[in-house]
């Protein structure tokens, strides 16, 4: 996070914005300060340098030798403030108030100057690292006419520039102070700002930690103020709403509740007359050769309908045990590719299922179980497909592979999603032979019976085939936790 927490983001912002005002407030005084001490210095030394020549010129012969200009320059110098060194420059001769005044100090823009404008200019230097105004004029007669004789005056600003420098340094010692006072200003306004914020930070956890009871204190009419106002109308709605929803959650556990009782029960007490029907229905298949057409058919339909009948019960009262938490395994170590050999032998299947089973691939299973499974994707392949139907095993060290594939016209599109739905049934094209659709039940208990093992099973079509494949994943055992619902195991 950039400069840290907000407070310190708050803390920076202020001390840099003090330190960008404290720096252009003094560049701007120092500037200010400046100009006007060199203006009033520069000011008042022409103005003397002009007073002390013309008071001087009247006097002087024209034209002047050696020793009257050194003369005259020393009159100059001594009759200003400070003594400043000065110069005359008449035609090749020169003359200096002392040995340190050489020409060489006066620019030689300066000495354009006063030739081509006739009036008195000056110019700051710097020599040897100090500062210095170079002040010259040339000399006139009376009727503004020019002698051709050239004064300068050079005078130090060394005092100028330590009076501004004062000036600088008085604002930078100020400074400190002030970016002190800054800082805790800044504590001062952080804490302030942040402390409601903080307020609804700890509310907003305790949110989301499920007490929906939560609400800040709302102080003042800024706009904290409303943030706060709008999280304690967003906690009463989602606290109201949230109420609903757990009411009507309850409200549907309990319908949902009542309904898979209603069918447990309901299955359970068509049991005992199914039962009965069940016998009186296989004694009338076994006679209805001997019974008239008419009647033999309606014997045959009665049982076939009775068997389907008694399928569905029990069904329904395996998903019941499902969603009560009542379903058990009975795990044993078990040889699968002598396991599904047997559950297709027992129904009959042998011919009509291609096996690619890898021997000896054991797991701790359920049997009775995994019966339910293979009988259930292998029975869908040879209703819903198309021969050959091939059930394949494979295993690694983690996990047993089963996978049962049919030539048929596949899955459409939308049963994808719904295949091991409770009572979907895909369309009668799929269907081969009328009457032979089931309850839509089968896949949906072999998917939860997959799941009691730590497993599942997938639906597909084949990549570059027709024909769907269903893909049922077991855990070996060796890394599995033991289910809730797990029997003990039974020894080998």
């Amino acid at each position: 996070m950039f400069f840290g927490g907000l407070r310190t983001r708050l803390l920076v912002t202020f001390i840099l914005v003090t330190l960008v005002s404290a720096v252009t407030a003094t560049a701007l005084a120092y500037r200010e300060s400046r100009t006007a001490v060199l203006s009033r210095a520069q000011s008042a030394f022409q103005t003397d340098f002009r007073g002390r020549i013309s008071s001087l010129s009247g006097d002087f012969d024209m034209p002047p030798t050696v020793q009257s200009l050194t003369r005259l320059v020393k009159e100059v110098s001594d009759g200003l403030p400070g003594a400043p060194k000065v110069v005359a420059r008449y035609q090749d001769l020169s003359a200096t108030s002392d040995s340190l005044a050489d020409t060489s100090r006066i620019p030689p823009e300066l000495r354009a100057a006063i030739r081509t404008k006739d009036r008195m200019s000056f110019q700051r230097v710097e020599y040897e690292g100090n500062p210095y105004l170079v002040v010259g004029t040339p000399v006139t007669y009376l009727g503004d006419r020019t002698s051709g004789l050239e004064l300068f005056a050079i005078t130090s600003l060394r005092a100028e520039r330590e009076d501004t420098a004062g000036v600088l340094d008085a604002v930078r010692d100020g400074i400190f102070p002030v970016v002190l006072l800054t800082a805790v200003l800044a504590l001062l306004a952080a804490r302030t700002v942040l402390r409601p914020v903080r307020e609804l930070g700890r509310a907003t956890r305790r949110l989301a930690e499920g007490d929906l009871t939560t609400r800040v204190e709302i102080h003042g009419r800024d706009e904290l103020a409303y943030l706060a106002r709008d999280f304690n109308t967003t906690a009463g709605a989602l606290e109201t709403s949230v109420t609903d929803l757990r009411t009507q959650e309850a409200k549907a556990r309990e319908q949902e509740a009542k309904a898979r009782r209603f069918v447990a029960d309901v299955s359970h007490e068509l049991r005992t007359p199914l039962s009965a029907m069940m016998m009186v229905a296989t004694v009338l298949d076994e006679d209805a050769d001997q019974l008239p057409p008419d009647a033999a058919r309606a014997a045959r339909t009665v049982s076939a309908e009775t068997a389907k009948l008694s399928r569905l019960v029990d069904d329904l009262m395996e998903m019941s045990r499902f969603d009560s938490g009542a379903a058990r395994l009975n795990l044993s170590e078990t040889d699968l590719a002598k396991a599904i050999r047997a559950s297709l032998a027992l129904r009959g299947w042998s011919e009509l299922v291609q096996f690619q089973l890898t021997s000896d691939v054991r797991a701790l299973v359920d049997q009775r179980r995994i019966d339910i499974v293979v009988a259930n994707l292998v029975g869908n392949a040879l209703r819903h497909g198309a021969p050959p139907v091939t059930t394949e095993l494979a295993a690694d060290e983690e996990w047993v592979t089963v996978t049962v594939a049919d030539y048929g016209p596949g899955l459409p599109p939308e049963a994808m999603t719904r295949v091991f739905d409770r009572f979907y049934k895909v369309d009668s094209a799929r269907t081969r032979g009328a009457g032979e659709g089931g309850s839509g039940l089968g896949t949906a208990i072999a998917l939860e019976n997959a799941r009691l093992h730590g497993g599942t099973i997938e639906a597909a079509n084949r990549p570059n085939a027709p024909g769907a494949v269903f893909t049922l994943r077991l855990p070996r055992g060796t890394r599995r936790k033991r289910s809730p619902n797990e029997a003990p195991q039974q020894g080998k």
